[in-house]
């Protein structure tokens, strides 16, 4: 969890205002309603479950923080006192926010608010939206509600005028170089992490690995994961030369010398340019790790 938070600071563009609300709630500013306006709804959820964690752990917070049951419970989308609403459909309705209202009636569980997220809300109908109203309006006990939407525009007026509004963008330029979920990018990552670790460490049954590990994906999948790593050797060069922090920290890198890193960017990259017309990845990819193993044989 740590490099992806490096990763997702890295390509915000104002999460401060967000991020702020963990201050808000100690001070006891912290309003009972918020519409966060966003390109990137995914995103914007991963940042606001993290504020919820930093705001009710249990322990001194860090962002993998795995010493908690409470952070653990929000990871597992099983907190108590925490309900996140999609739409049913096209839309959400009624009687989902019904049921929310109901589930609020009760005290709540391991957080001393409760709290709701309620995603693409501009998808709430009619008849949800003026029940919604009546709740916002006389919230039962202490509730904090959150509205995820990328339609500002279309989020009912009387639901607007009853939240403070908070805009969390994101670079659509780099959205658009990976083009992948949050959930995708945790797999991504995994595969990225065990791959690295027997790449530049073990430096063994790579081509075992390719076969257990990678052979089932989509060509496509492969590629962004590759762009990925480019991207990770390319961080870490220019970190060398104070161009810029790693956005994933891999201490096994830190060792590499830079003639090491530049030829395995060159490889990475002539690797990706044939991926893009080579119809057997399979071979493709024994003959990249084979590469790899040549050139931290040269060291």
């Amino acid at each position: 969890m740590h490099f992806y938070l490096s990763f997702i600071r890295r390509f915000i563009i104002n999460s401060s205002e967000l991020e702020k609300l963990v201050n808000y709630y100690h001070e006891k500013k912290l309003a009972h309603a918020y519409l966060l306006s966003t390109n990137n709804i995914s995103k914007c959820l991963e940042i606001l479950l993290n504020v919820i964690k930093n705001i009710f752990c249990q322990e001194e917070y860090s962002s993998n923080c795995n010493k908690c049951s409470l952070c653990h419970l929000i990871d597992l989308n099983n907190l108590p006192s925490l309900k996140i609403i999609n739409p049913d459909g096209n839309f959400i309705k009624k009687e989902q926010i019904l049921e929310l209202q109901h589930f609020f009636s009760k005290d709540s569980q391991y957080t001393e608010e409760s709290i709701y997220i309620i995603k693409n809300a501009e998808k709430m109908n009619k008849e949800a939206a003026n029940t919604m109203l009546k709740f916002l309006e006389e919230p039962t006990g202490k509730v904090i509600g959150f509205f995820l939407t990328n339609d500002k525009d279309n989020v009912m007026l009387t639901i607007k005028s009853r939240t403070q509004v908070i805009e969390v963008l994101f670079n659509n330029e780099e959205n658009e170089k990976y083009d992948i979920d949050m959930d995708t990018y945790h797999k991504y990552l995994e595969i990225i992490n065990n791959y690295l670790q027997k790449l530049e460490i073990e430096k063994k049954e790579l081509i075992l690995y390719n076969r257990v590990y990678l052979s089932d994906l989509e060509k496509e999948d492969i590629k962004k994961i590759f762009q990925i790593i480019l991207d990770i050797y390319n961080d870490e060069l220019s970190s060398r030369y104070k161009i810029n922090d790693s956005f994933l920290k891999l201490d096994y890198l830190h060792k590499l010398s830079v003639d090491n890193l530049q030829k395995k960017i060159n490889l990475l990259i002539e690797f990706l340019k044939e991926l893009t017309y080579n119809v057997n990845t399979d071979l493709l990819l024994d003959k990249f790790v084979i590469e790899m193993d040549g050139i931290n044989n040269d060291l």
